[in-house]
């Protein structure tokens, strides 16, 4: 009997946010028990609300919303999208230059199948938010990690960026303000990063899905800014700043010299044409949501629910023996680090399974995240701190035993 097997190009691909640990957590809560996740940043379980002013758009809109819009989105959508481009001081932005999607996912995946052939090779950071290593991999490239050094904020480690350049590399990824580990990159560092791709004439992919989810009165900088020669592509969305990820709101912008890019620029039209549009309920709010009074503004200063959660997980995490932490400067997710000795762990995928069996938290291990060793693991702090402290409690228990 003929049967089907998946694709060799999935071979390597893998996206372990929601990987067999979750489908374990899956296969407990259909035997009716409770588990607690931690593992994916999406606040409408924890009780986050869209701000009503961007609902009440949607219904206001959603009858005018029934039929395709223009492949790269409806015109208030993109023009605000162009003007918050200018707030960002991302040059050379026209109203051509802006797609929206469902979500900054597909366009992630959109413009790497667009740029890539079979061995062309991507820089992405380690960890990483593990679409970008999938999305390469599945488009015919070639992933190539550069390390975040936890040492020093979690930065990406400039030499070790130098050291990974070949011939074959044709992008640099920056995932600023980072996922999985909350830091926030420097003017300075940007522009050293920006330099090195203006020397080895690389496209900047810049990811900046939580760039107004910045604490600590720190500002966010748009790679794109100081890049005006260079050709970017800047990723973000209104999943995570307007607590809507249900709805699919996501957008890609080109920016500065967009003469090195003309060939590829009519690829990402051509895979856009295809996808015929994004969906446009969801493009309908993006003009509401960009303008005026930003409420997520709330949640990121002391006494706002993301700035407390972020203080209590940060100080409970660094208080069990054998954790150690980074205080992340933004978005909702920490990357401890566990002792492996004291705890002798030579799989975090076990470490992770075992805790789950145990104790019914779900956390990702680092290595869903493109990390090599078996040390860290990805904690979203999006519960309220009474769950938090529920969380930390079980895992400090569960470590006072634990040897792998």
């Amino acid at each position: 009997m003929r049967t089907f097997a998946k694709s060799d190009k999935l071979d390597n691909v893998l996206y372990d946010v929601r990987g067999p640990v979750v489908d374990e957590a899956n296969r407990m809560e259909e035997l009716g028990m409770n588990i607690l996740k931690l593992n994916i940043g999406n606040p409408a379980p924890f009780g986050f609300r869209a701000p009503e002013e961007v609902i009440q758009d949607m219904r206001d809109n959603i009858v005018g919303s029934q039929g395709y819009s223009d492949s790269r989105g409806i015109f208030a959508a993109r023009k605000a999208v162009m003007q918050y481009a200018q707030i960002k001081h991302i040059p050379n932005v026209e109203m051509k230059d802006v797609f929206t999607g469902n979500g900054a996912s597909e366009l992630i995946q959109l413009s790497l199948n667009a740029l890539l052939n079979p061995g062309d090779e991507v820089l992405v950071p380690s960890p990483d938010y593990p679409l970008w290593t999938a999305c390469t991999n599945l488009a015919g490239g070639t992933a190539v990690h550069y390390i975040c050094d936890e040492q020093s904020d979690w930065y990406p480690d400039l030499a070790d960026i130098e050291s990974k350049i070949t011939c074959k590399t044709k992008a640099i990824v920056i995932i600023n303000p980072n996922n999985p580990t909350g830091a926030l990159y420097p003017k300075e560092l940007l522009e050293r990063i920006v330099d090195i791709a203006r020397r080895h004439e690389l496209i900047l992919f810049s990811d900046e899905i939580y760039d107004r989810l910045v604490m600590d009165g720190e500002e966010h900088i748009s790679t794109a800014s100081l890049a005006p020669d260079l050709f970017c592509v800047t990723f973000s969305g209104l999943s995570k700043s307007h607590m809507v990820c249900g709805f699919r709101v996501g957008w890609m912008i080109l920016s500065g010299n967009k003469d090195l890019a003309k060939d590829y620029i009519a690829g990402i039209n051509m895979l856009s044409n295809m996808r015929l549009c994004s969906n446009v309920p969801g493009q309908s709010i993006i003009q509401t949501a960009l303008g005026g009074y930003q409420s997520v503004n709330e949640y990121i200063v002391p006494g706002g629910r993301i700035y407390e959660q972020r203080e209590f997980i940060y100080k409970a995490l660094n208080d069990i023996p054998g954790i150690s932490a980074v205080k992340p400067k933004a978005a909702f997710y920490i990357f401890p680090k566990i002792d492996i000795k004291k705890f002798n762990i030579t799989n975090d995928n076990q470490f992770a399974l075992d805790f789950l069996k145990e104790k019914r938290v779900l956390l990702v291990p680092g290595s869903g995240f493109n990390w090599k060793q078996p040390d860290h693991f990805r904690v979203v702090y999006l519960p309220r701190i009474e769950d938090l402290e529920i969380a930390t409690s079980k895992l400090a228990d569960f470590l006072a035993n634990y040897r792998q």
